[in-house]
C-alpha cells in the first residue's frame, strides 16, 4: 500500500498563513453589515433572476459553501459531482467537463456574463477552463443543453457561468474593512493552493456605497501520486499564480458600477502522456517526446453597469464593456532531441447590452445586443537545429480577425396560474479574416474569408402541479456553433501524435436539443429527473487523409457528423432522520454519430461517450451547523463505446476502452468560530488506480485534503 506523503516544508507554509490570518482575525475589525442568508437564484438560465426550481430547464447552483466544502483543485473538478458531466484531465493543470456529450468548444464558459470561448478553442478537450482561478469564485451555474437562443455560438452541451466574488463589508456610515485567508493541501497532489484578500468599503454621507476587493493566490503543484500500482507519476508537476481586484460603487439600492480586472498564469503545464513519461494504463501507448509544456496566460477586464427595479418601459439595464487577452506558449523537445516553441495570442473587445421590461400579463422581456471581436496573432513557430522556423503560421492563422454580433430577445410568459413558458429567438452573424494561413495542399500562404448567419429559437413551457413543490417541464431549443479559427486553419499535433492540417470551408454545426424534466421538493425530500435528446446536424469531425507527415497520420476536419445523443439524468436529496440527508444522482447516455471509419461515412459512436455514472453518499450536520461530515461512492461503468478516433487515441485510451472504477470518499468540516473554518476529506480512500474516460493521467491515489478559511 501506498503511504501518505506529508511535506513539512508546505505544511509550515499552511501553518504560517493560518497563524497570520488568526492574528489578523484577533484584531477588532470594523463593523459590518450581517449577511443574509436568501434563497437561492440562477442567472444563466434566463438572462434574468430565477429559482433554479421554476426554471424549465435542468439547472444547478454551486455557492461559496459548496465550493468550500468541496475543496476541489480546479473549475472543471468542481462540475464533476453532477450529473451528465465528465471531467477529461488531460493533465492535473488541464480540465475539461463534458456535458451532455459534448465538450470543448461545444461547451461555452461564461465569466460574470463575459464569453471565455474566443475563435482559437481547438475541438476536443482542450485547458481554457482551468484558466479560472477557484479563489476567486463566489458561485456558478450550469444550465445543461442547448441555450444558443440566450448565448449564441458554443452553447450546445451547456453553458456555464462563473459569478466572481464581490466586496462585502459595509458600514452603516463611514469605513470597514475586512479580508480572509484561504489554503489548501493535498498530500496525493503534493499540492499547496494559497490565497490573500483584502477588502474595503466606504458609505459615503449621501448614501452611496464603494466596496474594494483585491486578491492574489498561489499554487504549487508537485507529482501526483496515483493508485495502488501507478504510485508517482513523473512530469506532471506545475505552478499557477492569479490576481484579481473588483470594485463596486453602489449609486443605490439598484444601481451599481462594477469595475474587475482579474489575471491568472500557469507556467510549464505538462502534457504527459505525450512524453516518455507518461504511464501506461492498461495497454496506452506511451509518448515520445522528452518535453511537452504549456505556458497560459490570461487576463479580462470590464466595466459593467447593472440597474433593477427602474420602473419605467425598462425596468433593468445591463451593459457590460470588456478587454480579454489570452495567450498561449508550447515548448516541446522531440524524440530526436530537437526543441519546437509554438505560441499565439487573442486579445478580444467585447459588449453587451441587455434590458428587461416588465410587460405584465404579457411576462417579462429581457432583449439585448452582443459582440465579441478576436484580433489573433500566431507569430511564431521556430525548431532548434537546422529545422526552419515556419515563416507563414503558428498553431492558427497569423494576422486574423473573428466576429461575433449576436441580437437576443425573450420573454418569459405566465400561461395562467400555474405554467409559465419561455421562448427565445437570437439572429447571430459571424465572420472570419485570415491573412496568413498554410495551404495544406501545397504549403504556400493563402488568406482566408468567410462568413455566416443563424437563427436560432428555443420553447420552454413549466407547468406546476403543486405550486412551489411538484412541476413538470420540456422544451425544445436550437443550438448551432460556427467554425472557428482552430478549426479552419489549425496547423498542430491532435490527439496522439498525429498533424491537423487547415480545413477552409466549413460550414456551421447545428443542433436541436429536446427536454422532459420534473422537479419536486418539500420539507425532507428533493428529486429532480430530466430526459434529454440532442440532434446533431453538420458536426464538424477530423479524419484521416491518408497521408503522412512524417511518421504522424495527417487528418482534417468537415461537416461530417450526423447524429444523436441521448441521456436520462436523475438528482436526489432526502432527509431520512433528522440532521441525517441520504443524497446521490446518475446518469446514463447513448448516441450515433457518422465519421469516416476507413475510405467511407459510417455510423459510430460520439467520441468520449460518458458511461453509466452514479454516486450515492450519507450526509451528517449538527443542529449548530458548525460540524458535518459526509461520504460518498462514485461508480462508473466500463467506457467501451469508442469512436474511431478514440481508437486512435492510444495514448490515453486503453484498447477496448476504459475500465470502470468505484471510489469511496469521506468528507467533513468545523466551523471553529465565526470567523474560521476547516475542512479536511480523504478521496479515494481504498486507494484504486483509475483514470476518467479519455484522461492523460490517472486520477490521485489515496489523497488527504486539508484546506481552511479565516476572515477578518
Amino acid at each position: 500500500m501506498t503511504s501518505t506523503r506529508i511535506h513539512v516544508s508546505r505544511l509550515l507554509r499552511l501553518a504560517a498563513g493560518t497563524a497570520a490570518a488568526g492574528a489578523l482575525a484577533a484584531q477588532d475589525p470594523a463593523p459590518q453589515q450581517p449577511t443574509t442568508r436568501t434563497t437561492p437564484v440562477v442567472v444563466t438560465a434566463a438572462r434574468t433572476a430565477q429559482d433554479p426550481f421554476t426554471a424549465p430547464r435542468a439547472v444547478d447552483v454551486l455557492g461559496q459553501d459548496d465550493l468550500q466544502r468541496s475543496q476541489f483543485r480546479t473549475l472543471p473538478q468542481a462540475l464533476r459531482e453532477l450529473p451528465s458531466v465528465m471531467v477529461q484531465e488531460t493533465s492535473p493543470g488541464q480540465g475539461s467537463p463534458f456535458l451532455r456529450g459534448f465538450t470543448g468548444y461545444q461547451n461555452l464558459l461564461l465569466i460574470d456574463g463575459i464569453r471565455l470561448n474566443n475563435s482559437t478553442f481547438r475541438s476536443g478537450p482542450n485547458q481554457y477552463w482551468s484558466t479560472i482561478d477557484p479563489f476567486s469564485i463566489d458561485r456558478i451555474e450550469v444550465v445543461r443543453g442547448p441555450s444558443s437562443t440566450l448565448y449564441g455560438s458554443d452553447a450546445i452541451g451547456g453553458t456555464v457561468q462563473v459569478i466572481t466574488k464581490s466586496p462585502q463589508h459595509f458600514a452603516k456610515s463611514g469605513t470597514a474593512y475586512g479580508g480572509a485567508f484561504a489554503g489548501r493541501y493535498a498530500t496525493a497532489e503534493d499540492s499547496v493552493m494559497e490565497r490573500g484578500e483584502f477588502e474595503v468599503g466606504q458609505t459615503w454621507a449621501d448614501g452611496t456605497r464603494t466596496g474594494f476587493l483585491v486578491g492574489a493566490d498561489a499554487r504549487s503543484f508537485g507529482t501526483l501520486e496515483g493508485g495502488d500500482h501507478t504510485q508517482n507519476q513523473l512530469g506532471t508537476e506545475h505552478d499557477e499564480t492569479a490576481f484579481d481586484v473588483k470594485i463596486e460603487h453602489w449609486l443605490d439600492d439598484h444601481r451599481r458600477l462594477v469595475f474587475l480586472h482579474q489575471a491568472m498564469r500557469q507556467n510549464d503545464v505538462p502534457r504527459t502522456h505525450a512524453t516518455i513519461f507518461g504511464e501506461s494504463f492498461h495497454g496506452t501507448a506511451v509518448g515520445t517526446d522528452l518535453q511537452r509544456v504549456l505556458d497560459q496566460q490570461r487576463r479580462l477586464t470590464y466595466l459593467q453597469y447593472h440597474a433593477t427595479a427602474l420602473g419605467g418601459a425598462v425596468d433593468g439595464m445591463h451593459l457590460s464593456l470588456s478587454w480579454h487577452t489570452q495567450r498561449e506558449l508550447e515548448d516541446r523537445i522531440t524524440s530526436s532531441n530537437v526543441e519546437r516553441w509554438q505560441a499565439f495570442a487573442v486579445g478580444t473587445l467585447g459588449a453587451f447590452a441587455q434590458f428587461d421590461s416588465d410587460l405584465g400579463e404579457f411576462g417579462t422581456l429581457s432583449y439585448g445586443i452582443d459582440w465579441y471581436h478576436d484580433n489573433v496573432n500566431s507569430w511564431f513557430r521556430r525548431s532548434s537545429g537546422s529545422q526552419a522556423s515556419d515563416p507563414i503560421q503558428g498553431q492558427v492563422a497569423n494576422d486574423a480577425s473573428y466576429d461575433l454580433l449576436g441580437v437576443f430577445v425573450q420573454d418569459l410568459l405566465p400561461l395562467g396560474d400555474h405554467s409559465e413558458a419561455q421562448l427565445g429567438a437570437r439572429y447571430t452573424w459571424a465572420e472570419v479574416d485570415a491573412d496568413s494561413v498554410r495551404d495544406p495542399s501545397n504549403n504556400s500562404q493563402i488568406g482566408l474569408a468567410d462568413e455566416w448567419d443563424e437563427l436560432s429559437l428555443s420553447a420552454n413551457l413549466r407547468h406546476d402541479l403543486i405550486v412551489d413543490q411538484w412541476n413538470v417541464y420540456g422544451g425544445v431549443s436550437q443550438g448551432f456553433r460556427t467554425p472557428s479559427l482552430a478549426d479552419l486553419t489549425l496547423f498542430d499535433t491532435a490527439r496522439s501524435g498525429e498533424t491537423e492540417v487547415p480545413a477552409p470551408g466549413l460550414d456551421a454545426e447545428h443542433y436541436l436539443g429536446y427536454e422532459l424534466g420534473t422537479k419536486w421538493r418539500a420539507d425532507r425530500v428533493e428529486l429532480r429527473a430530466a430526459w434529454f435528446y440532442t440532434d446533431i446536424e453538420d458536426q464538424i469531425q477530423r479524419f484521416p487523409t491518408g497521408q503522412l507527415n512524417g511518421s504522424s497520420p495527417i487528418v482534417t476536419k468537415d461537416n461530417l457528423g450526423d447524429g444523436y445523443i441521448e441521456g436520462v439524468e436523475l438528482q436526489f436529496a432526502w432527509l431520512a432522520i433528522d440532521q441525517t440527508t441520504l443524497f446521490g444522482s446518475g446518469s446514463w447516455q447513448q448516441g450515433r454519430l457518422t465519421n469516416f471509419q476507413g475510405a467511407s461515412l459510417a455510423d459510430d459512436y460520439p467520441s468520449r461517450l460518458m458511461p453509466l455514472t452514479a454516486l450515492l453518499g450519507v450526509r451528517w450536520e449538527d443542529l449548530s451547523g458548525r460540524f458535518r461530515a459526509e461520504t460518498f461512492v462514485q461508480h462508473a461503468a466500463d467506457a467501451d463505446k469508442l469512436s474511431a478516433g478514440d481508437l486512435r487515441d492510444t495514448q490515453r485510451i486503453p484498447p477496448g476502452g476504459t475500465p470502470g472504477y468505484t471510489v469511496w470518499s469521506a468528507r467533513a468540516g468545523w466551523q471553529v468560530s465565526d470567523t474560521a473554518d476547516f475542512e479536511v476529506a480523504v478521496e479515494n480512500i481504498a486507494d484504486v488506480d483509475y483514470r476518467v474516460h479519455g484522461s492523460g493521467s490517472n486520477m490521485p491515489g489515496r489523497n488527504l485534503v486539508l484546506g481552511m478559511r479565516v476572515t477578518f
